[in-house]
């Protein structure tokens, strides 16, 4: 009897490992979503983390990262620092 019980018990242990890891590759766009939605304080992604590509958030994303930020972008007019002033 003891026989057939650690048979049955490692049995079970295998298709329930195999079920497990069926889990992990069923669909990788459900894979994606639900990694969203684990919290940053549990390792999840960051308030500030781009949106995901192939979205319409990442399309506004990229239009809004490729504007030009206006004169803080080229850094400082080398005509009017102190430096240039100090040199001539």
């Amino acid at each position: 009897m003891p026989i057939n019980r650690r048979f049955v018990t490692a049995v079970s242990l295998v298709l329930l490992s195999c079920s497990l890891s069926g889990c992990g590759s069923i669909s990788s766009f459900v894979a994606g979503g639900m990694a969203d939605l684990i919290p940053a304080w549990a390792g999840g992604l960051p308030a500030d983390a781009p949106p995901r590509p192939g979205t319409p958030e990442y399309d506004a994303y990229l239009k809004k990262s490729q504007q030009p930020q206006g004169d803080a972008a080229h850094g400082p007019d080398p005509a009017t620092s102190p430096s240039a002033s100090a040199i001539h």
